[in-house]
Formats: C-alpha cells, sequence, structure tokens
C-alpha cells in the first residue's frame, strides 16, 4: 500500500472510532430518556451515511453492507418515527450492531480478513425494519457491491474554467436551483468527496431542498479531484435557503473557503430564470471571496508529535551544551552571551511547554467509554447501577491515555460484577437498589489521581488473608498483616476472591496485569476498602512520560537519575548504622527506622573506589508499596532531563525489570540512566 492509501486508511479508522463513540453516547442518552428525539435520530443517519460512503470508496464490503442497513432503518424512523413499545430493541439492535462495526474496525485495523458471513445480523436489521413498518415482506436487500478501482477515463466531468462554471450554472437555474455556492475545502481534508458529502448532511438540516456537483461523491472517489480542483457547488431554490447554509458551511470542519457566485441578474422574482453563460461566467469570476474560514482543529498522527517531542529534547540538550561549553566558560563571558543565553533558555522553556501541551488531551476520552460498559454489565447481570464521572476535564499525555484505558476498563467491570451488590442485597443492607460506579481524576502537581470506586460490598480482609494463607503467599504470622498488606494480596499474579472464574471475573483476575500496565508507565496501585461500604482503587501517575524531574547520582562512571517524586530524603550515614537481617541483608537504621540497603555499585557490576558507607550517600526513597535507601558515590544535582526510550534489543535483558526506565542525554553529552525505583527493589 503507498502512502497516500495509507495516510487515506489512517484517516478512515480515526473516524470510524470517532463516529462510533459519538453512536455509543447517543444511543446512552436516548436509552437514559427512554426516547429518541428527532436531533438524535438526524444524527444516527449522518453516521451511518458516512460511514456507509467512505468503508465503500475503501471497499470494506461488510462495513458497507450494515451501514446501509442501518441508514435504511433509521431513513424510516426520521421519516416515520418508532412506537414506544420499539425504543427498547432498537437500541439493543443499535448496539449490537455498532459493536460489529467495531470489531470490523478492529480487523481493519490489525490486517485480518474481514467477516463474510453477515447473513445474520444483516437479517436481523431487515426484520426489525419490517417490524416497525408492519411491511408485508421484508424492505428489499441494499447490498453494496466492493467499489470497482475507477479509471482516468471515469472522471466526471466538471467546471474547469469560467465557461465551464456557467454552463453548470445555467442547468441548475434551468432546473429551479438559480442561487449558487461554491466551497472549497482544506488542503489537508483527505477523500474530499465524502467530506463534501457530510457538509450536505449538515446542510440538509437547515435547508429542505437543493442540489450539488459533482453528483455522485458518496460513490465515486474520483471527484474528489474535481472538487480538489473546481471546489464543490451548492444550488438553492432561494435567497433565503443559500443564508440558511451558511452557518452549516462555515462550522463544518474542513471548510477552507466559500463564495456567493450566484449572477446578478437572478432575483426571487425572476427565479427560475438563468442568466446567460457568459453572464454565470462573469459572476463566476468576479463574485466575492470570504475570508477562509478559521480551523479550530486539525488531526495530527501521534508519532509525528513523538518526532516533535524528540526534536523538542535535542533542543533542549544542545542549549545546554551551548551554554555550558567549556571554552566559552573559559574565555569568559560577556554581559551580550549571558543575556542571549537567559533568553535562549526562555524561549525553549516555553517551546517545552508548547509541545507538552499539544500532547495533552482530557481523559474524558476513556472516562466516557466506561458509559457503555456499565450499561452492558447492568442488563448481563440483572444490576442497577449508575456511572458518576469526576475531573474527566483533567488533561494527561495521550500515551499516557493510551496505556490506562484498558486497566479503567478492567476495574470498572470488577466495580459492577464484585462490587455493586444486587437490588435484593442493596435493598437488605439498606442501601439504594441503585449502586454507584465512581470515576474520579485530579491533577496533584506533576501526578494525577485517577480512582475507580463503588459502593458495594467491599473486599473481606479476612477471607483475603485466609486465601493467601492457603496459596502459600504469608511470609509471616497472619495476625501481623495490615489492612494495605492484605490488598497487595489482591495485585499478585493468578489471586482471586472469586472461587469460579466468571465472564468478568472477581476482583483479583487481572490486577496484577492492571498494576503491571500502570507500573510501565511510572504510576503507582493502592487499594482501599470498607465492608459493606466499597471499595476504591487508586493510581497515580505522571502527567507525561517525556519529561522527569530527576536527581543524578553518580556510581564509578556511571551516572544516575532518580525521579524527584521518589526521593524522601538524602544524607550521610556511618558504619554504625549499618546492620544485618537474618537472611545477611545490610539494613540501615533513619529516624529509629530500619530500611533495606542497596548498593547500586552491587547491583550493576560497576566499578567503584566508593565502598565505605561513610564516603559515599545515602538516599532514602519511596513508592506506594515500600521505601528503602539507595547507596551511591554523591549527589551531582537536580535537573530537568528528557526521557530517552532504551533500545528494544534490550529488552531480551528484562533491563526495565533490573529497575533500568530510560537514559537522558545531559547537556555535556553524557548519558544518565533513569531509575525505576519500583523494579529496583523488586530485582
Amino acid at each position: 500500500m503507498d502512502n497516500g492509501a495509507d495516510s487515506m486508511l489512517d484517516v478512515f479508522l480515526f473516524e470510524t472510532d470517532d463516529l462510533l463513540e459519538h453512536l455509543d453516547d447517543i444511543l446512552l442518552a436516548c436509552e437514559k430518556n427512554k426516547a429518541f428525539d428527532q436531533e438524535s435520530i438526524n444524527e444516527i443517519f449522518r453516521i451511518m451515511h458516512t460511514i456507509k460512503g467512505s468503508s465503500a470508496m475503501m471497499q470494506f464490503n461488510s462495513l458497507t453492507v450494515i451501514t446501509h442497513k442501518m441508514e435504511d432503518l433509521f431513513a424510516f424512523v426520521r421519516e416515520k418515527g418508532v412506537a414506544k413499545d420499539f425504543i427498547e430493541p432498537l437500541i439493543d439492535l443499535m448496539f449490537r450492531a455498532g459493536d460489529f462495526l467495531k470489531n470490523e474496525t478492529e480487523k481493519v485495523r490489525s490486517g485480518q480478513p474481514l467477516t463474510t458471513d453477515i447473513g445474520r445480523l444483516e437479517q436481523e436489521i431487515n426484520d426489525f425494519l419490517k417490524k416497525i413498518s408492519g411491511a408485508a415482506s421484508a424492505a428489499p436487500t441494499a447490498v453494496s457491491a466492493p467499489a470497482v478501482p475507477v479509471s482516468a477515463s471515469s472522471i466526471p466531468s466538471a467546471p474547469a474554467d469560467a465557461a465551464l462554471a456557467g454552463d453548470l450554472l445555467k442547468e441548475e437555474a434551468d432546473r429551479g436551483f438559480p442561487y449558487v455556492m461554491r466551497v472549497f475545502l482544506d488542503e489537508e481534508a483527505q477523500m474530499d468527496n465524502l467530506r463534501a458529502f457530510m457538509l450536505t448532511a449538515d446542510i440538509r438540516d437547515a435547508v429542505s431542498s437543493f442540489e450539488y456537483s459533482p453528483k455522485d461523491i458518496d460513490t465515486n472517489p474520483a471527484t474528489a479531484n474535481v472538487i480538489i480542483r473546481d471546489g464543490f457547488f451548492l444550488f438553492f431554490r432561494s435567497r433565503e435557503d443559500l443564508t440558511l447554509s451558511v452557518p452549516a458551511i462555515e462550522h463544518f470542519t474542513y471548510t477552507k473557503s466559500y463564495s456567493d457566485i450566484t449572477p446578478p441578474s437572478v432575483t426571487e422574482q425572476s427565479a427560475p430564470k438563468a442568466a446567460a453563460p457568459g453572464a454565470a461566467a462573469a459572476a463566476a469570476a468576479a463574485a466575492p471571496q470570504h475570508a477562509p474560514v478559521r480551523q479550530s482543529l486539525i488531526n495530527v498522527n501521534l508519532s509525528k508529535l513523538d518526532s516533535l517531542m524528540d526534536l523538542m529534547g535535542e533542543i533542549v540538550i544542545t542549549e545546554s551544551m551551548v551554554t555550558s561549553n567549556p571554552a566559552l566558560q573559559s574565555a569568559g563571558l560577556d554581559n551580550n552571551f549571558t543575556k542571549a543565553s537567559r533568553q535562549l533558555r526562555k524561549l525553549t522553556d516555553e517551546l517545552q511547554e508548547t509541545v507538552m501541551s499539544i500532547r495533552m488531551v482530557p481523559i474524558s476520552t476513556v472516562f466516557q467509554k466506561m458509559n457503555r460498559v456499565v450499561r452492558d454489565m447492568c442488563k448481563n447481570l440483572g444490576k442497577e447501577a449508575k456511572l458518576v464521572l469526576i475531573g474527566e476535564e483533567t488533561e494527561v499525555d495521550k500515551t499516557i491515555v493510551d496505556s490506562i484505558s484498558d486497566p479503567i476498563m478492567h476495574l470498572v467491570r470488577n466495580s459492577m460484577d464484585h462490587g455493586v451488590e444486587s437490588k435484593e442485597e442493596r435493598l437488605k443492607a439498606g442501601k439504594s437498589e441503585i449502586g454507584t460506579v465512581t470515576l474520579s481524576a485530579q491533577n496533584t502537581g506533576g501526578d494525577i489521581l485517577i480512582t475507580v470506586g463503588d459502593d458495594g460490598a467491599g473486599i473481606d480482609c479476612a477471607k483475603v488473608l485466609k486465601k493467601a494463607e492457603k496459596k502459600g503467599m504469608l511470609t509471616k504470622p497472619a495476625e501481623e498483616y495490615t489492612e494495605h498488606e492484605i490488598f497487595q494480596f489482591l495485585l499478585m499474579p493468578g489471586f482471586s476472591t472469586n472461587d469460579v472464574v466468571t465472564e468478568y471475573s472477581g476482583r483479583g483476575v487481572g490486577m496484577d496485569v492492571v498494576k503491571e500496565n500502570v507500573e510501565k508507565i511510572g504510576g503507582e496501585v493502592t487499594m482501599d476498602s470498607a465492608p459493606g461500604k466499597g471499595t476504591k482503587t487508586m493510581f497515580k501517575i505522571p502527567l507525561t512520560l517525556a519529561i522527569i524531574n530527576g536527581m543524578k547520582i553518580s556510581v564509578g562512571n556511571a551516572m544516575f537519575t532518580i525521579p524527584i517524586k521518589n526521593i524522601l530524603q538524602s544524607f550521610k550515614a556511618s558504619p554504625e548504622s549499618i546492620m544485618f537481617d537474618t537472611d545477611q541483608h545490610e539494613i540501615i537504621k533513619v529516624r529509629n527506622k530500619y530500611y533495606p540497603l542497596i548498593r547500586l555499585h552491587n547491583s550493576y557490576g560497576i566499578d567503584t573506589e566508593v565502598t565505605d558507607i561513610a564516603d559515599g550517600i545515602v538516599i532514602l526513597v519511596g513508592t506506594h508499596d515500600n521505601s528503602y535507601c539507595i547507596f551511591a558515590d554523591s549527589l551531582l544535582g537536580e535537573q530537568q532531563v528528557v526521557v530517552k526510550n532504551l533500545p528494544t534489543y534490550l529488552n531480551q535483558f528484562r533491563v526495565r525489570k533490573s529497575g533500568i526506565d530510560g537514559c537522558a542525554i545531559l547537556g555535556d553529552g553524557s548519558i544518565s540512566l533513569i531509575l525505576n525505583v519500583q523494579n529496583l527493589y523488586n530485582n
């Protein structure tokens, strides 16, 4: 596939995903209101029509057929409405059809063959249409054949110059549509024919009758070239209709510019009489052009943002190399250079902040998807629950949002399956029969705190501890375990409080995967629960993976960076503070508490002359799970560093598991390895 086709596929996938998510939102709102309002019906029809057109152009037959059927169904609903008794079955059918489209889209994304046996779903939609329409026979099958490659000769004719424009205007004026608007789409739009078709759908909400050229934009991909070259023409019966179309054109995402090219001789009184071709041509040439419509949003491939971030990191490093160049330092710096270097630092800081802000997206993109999860599980489990969203406007790096989607979904499913009780159990416990699952996000400075909670039965610590003891997981007497330590068992591989594995699993099944995925992005997972009151699972994640504030330390000739958020204290220690546990591991006494001591030169086999505890520096570090001390040669100072991923071939050596998260290139060109405090302790 060439780059152009790849680009079109990316656009198709992005927009189809977005439209199907929007479809879920609409259906959930209609289900809540127990009714389909006219706006929702029109929007669903437009969604199906858009996906049908784009999938037909991409030759994805299963998507084309099903969306065509759904479009037929909502064409009837739009015209005739739907009886109250059919609302719930229609919503269920649309959810099933939407899930089919999502699965097919995922197959497209992963390069798998699409489903060929779609007869059952197709027939189900036909039967439902027959049922609500009361027709004697099933609705006619409307299966679209795969699109046929278009040859150059099949490109429709369109006005390439003023004379042809005049002919086109005359033809439509004779048909009763003398008022003309010419629209040019943004150069980055791609699939211009389908963009134009989307525009007609928006205009149709404001104007009941109009025409457009080229005609076959929804079926002929070659019309995209025509629209790029000549523009997209819209024809109206009256000046009023043309005026009513302007808001739709202005607010359409891909509109670049538009102009009213109605011939001057056309008036309401003389319509549909058309002006002569020459007059039309003159109008086309002389019509005043509206200023380009400002584009508020554009779609950017994430890989381009990653490249931009990498370049930004290189600029930060280079700026540091220039300003700290030893040759410049020894030569002495004049005031002008000092002022210029300060201004350069200010500009690079601002540029860095701007680049980072571009990568930030609201976490609502993940939170909103959970409405569907709660809805489906309520139906399948016979429970009643509502989803409460707090702080969904909180922004997080796009890469992190993608990484936490699955963990959040797993926790919501656990809350519904294992947390929220049945209606009868809740009423018996004196609770409302409708349970609550709460998703919240808040910015805590350099981190985001995400909480998934429920008001369900809570976790029975005694049951968890008993199961851990049965599995041989206890390392000390059971009575010595705190609640926090007991909850950690739930995050261990294969641990579950459910005796029977269900479709949705119990709290604990897969929780180790949740913990692992969150820790991969530098996050921490904690749990809290109260019997009869509910459970909360919290994870603290960084705002971004690209830049961290760290403390540089040296060990022999090696340099490491410890994230500032993990450092609790640094101090000089004496040999008297060192002791040994029963396994002969070093421990150190700090403020009347004992902590394990890890010597980095031993952990990584680094040669160093600093081996005596009194000659080096001790750093007390901590995570949500534990705290311990790191012994290094010396502290080199705090610095904000750009995180670079390690080469992929190092994965075979399990470098991340050994406590190395990545590396940073410093101003003098040296490399500092970034420590993962949690993994270093577990190694």
